[in-house]
């Protein structure tokens, strides 16, 4: 499959093939990569909403008023739901939302976003990340050929500061190392544009091949 691949002032292109391009026919690797997505945005959850329970709350135990004879409903606790500052009926509790995803539906779900991202034009590809000075400015001029609208996420094994503190300003404007890359990442962005190198350290790992320790997504 063939990837644009831009020049380092963004200005020339040419389409280039990735022969290692993960490519997958009909609907194989969709259904893991929703189930990837939803277990990504469930294990981001901090799980920790809570509400007190009648018996949690701080108040008197003492009957508000006498069963019969006051023309009003029974009542027996002013920490009853139905009172102002009484306890939550089925309120949430703390809980935990984290969603397992063993390796191999990992590795098909990141085939797929690789796959549908390069069959929609969405992934391309420059020489390399460079700029002679960490301005706002540069970037935005460098990516305005290839993105001008939407959000980016850029990749590479390892950016240069210039590019960090460049990009910093730019909200439509995400990092990404090579080997923290996952399917929540392509799927999030208009745009993925990779370093050369950088794709083909991605490509291998499309593959099932492990190049460094990567950071766990928790999922």
């Amino acid at each position: 499959m063939k990837v644009t691949v831009y020049s380092t002032d963004g200005k020339k292109s040419r389409k280039k093939e990735f022969k290692n391009l993960p490519v997958l026919e009909g609907d194989r690797g969709r259904a893991a990569l929703r189930q990837y997505l939803l277990a990504y945005q469930a294990n981001q959850r901090q799980g920790n909403a809570s509400t007190k329970t009648r018996d949690e709350v701080s108040g008197t135990g003492k009957k508000p008023w006498r069963q019969k004879g006051t023309g009003r409903a029974r009542a027996g606790s002013r920490r009853s739901p139905i009172f102002t500052g009484g306890g939550v009926a089925f309120g949430p509790q703390p809980r935990d939302f984290s969603q397992k995803v063993n390796r191999k539906m990992k590795l098909l779900a990141f085939q797929r976003a690789l796959f549908e991202r390069a069959q929609e034009g969405d992934l391309a590809a420059i020489e390399s990340w460079e700029i002679s000075e960490p301005k706002t400015r540069l970037i935005h001029t460098l990516l305005q050929p290839i993105a001008p609208i939407g959000a980016i996420l850029l990749v590479d094994d390892a950016f240069d500061k210039k590019i960090a503190l460049a990009t910093r300003n730019l909200q439509r404007i995400d990092l990404s190392d090579a080997a923290s890359l996952n399917p929540w990442h392509l799927a999030r962005y208009a745009k993925v544009i990779f370093s050369e190198k950088s794709l083909n350290t991605v490509l291998i790992r499309a593959q099932g091949t492990k190049t460094s320790p990567t950071s766990d997504d928790k999922s």
